[in-house]
């Protein structure tokens, strides 16, 4: 004859109750959401985690004191001048095996182009170590060197501000291979972002100038979209620098969009163009000698 419930009751062990409680406290729904990554990974919680990833970099700006940044793009491809000039004897020795080969031609000239690139990553460093010299004093940190996070340009950028001790940000992204932050930014000020459109917003919400280096898709990219926001005025205008007029004249024809009729005589009037780290800084800091604050875009 089965025990009844009431047999079966009165036979249980304080074990077996204890057993069931682990349980229930292993289960994901007794985790609370705020710690349970599995949930806050579900599809529905995507406009949570987009606010979560404003928020962040935002509070931690706040609290050390970020006032304001000034914004580096370029190349990863652009490396110091002793390692570019490896990589160019590595293509012409590859090369020298098989003269004829076409791919490694192309590899030899795309090798002496990033070798004549690589002055850009001294004048990087150096820009770097003069806006950082000259804004940072005590907590009250303007001008802040803000970069993608990532290697070549952005690497010298940060670099440069670590040369004299000074705060740098780098706003890395999750991508399908790995990319590993630049050991030159400050530990505290180095953010990984999941949403494009939020790292975006950070690289502009404080921004006084953006300087872009010669460099590739996602340099133009950011730089299209500053020219964007500054020309439709959804932001207060800012100085944007093309570093090196010679590469940009030859990758982007401006005076076309004009003679096209895509784009206002005056929006050439949006970029003007340097050549070394103490000329940009000086149309910079010109530019904001008689302005007010900029103000956030609108909406924002």
């Amino acid at each position: 004859m089965a025990p009844s419930q009431t047999e079966s009751a009165m036979n249980e062990t304080l074990e077996d109750q204890q057993a069931r409680i682990e349980k229930i406290k292993a289960s994901s729904s007794y985790r609370q959401a705020h710690i349970d990554a599995e949930f806050l990974s579900r599809e529905a919680l995507r406009p949570i985690r987009l606010q979560l990833e404003l928020l962040k970099p935002e509070i931690i700006q706040e609290e050390l004191g970020v006032q304001s940044t000034v914004v580096v793009f370029g190349g990863t491809r652009i490396v110091p001048q002793e390692e570019a000039n490896q990589q160019l004897q590595k293509a012409q020795a590859e090369l020298d095996k098989n003269p004829e080969d076409p791919t490694l031609q192309r590899d030899l000239r795309i090798a002496k182009n990033v070798a004549r690139k690589a002055p850009y990553y001294e004048e990087a460093r150096r820009f770097g170590n003069i806006v950082s010299s000259s804004c940072q004093i005590d907590r009250n940190c303007d001008y802040v060197v803000v970069t993608g996070g990532g290697p070549g340009i952005m690497e010298a950028a940060n670099r440069g501000a670590h040369d004299v001790g000074a705060k740098s940000i780098g706003l890395n992204i999750t991508l399908p291979f790995e990319q590993e932050p630049n050991s030159y930014i400050s530990p505290e000020l180095c953010f990984e972002f999941k949403y494009f459109a939020i790292r975006k917003m950070h690289f502009l919400m404080r921004a006084k100038a953006m300087v872009a280096f010669p460099g590739g898709y996602g340099t133009m990219d950011e730089l299209f979209e500053t020219l964007t926001l500054i020309q439709t005025q959804r932001m207060d205008p800012i100085p944007v620098i093309l570093f090196g007029k010679e590469f940009w004249d030859k990758l982007v024809n401006f005076e076309n969009f004009v003679e096209e009729g895509t784009i206002s005589p005056k929006d050439l009037e949006l970029f003007s163009y340097a050549e070394t780290a103490e000329e940009a800084w000086q149309t910079i800091t010109e530019f904001h000698r008689d302005r007010p604050q900029p103000k956030l875009p609108r909406g924002q």
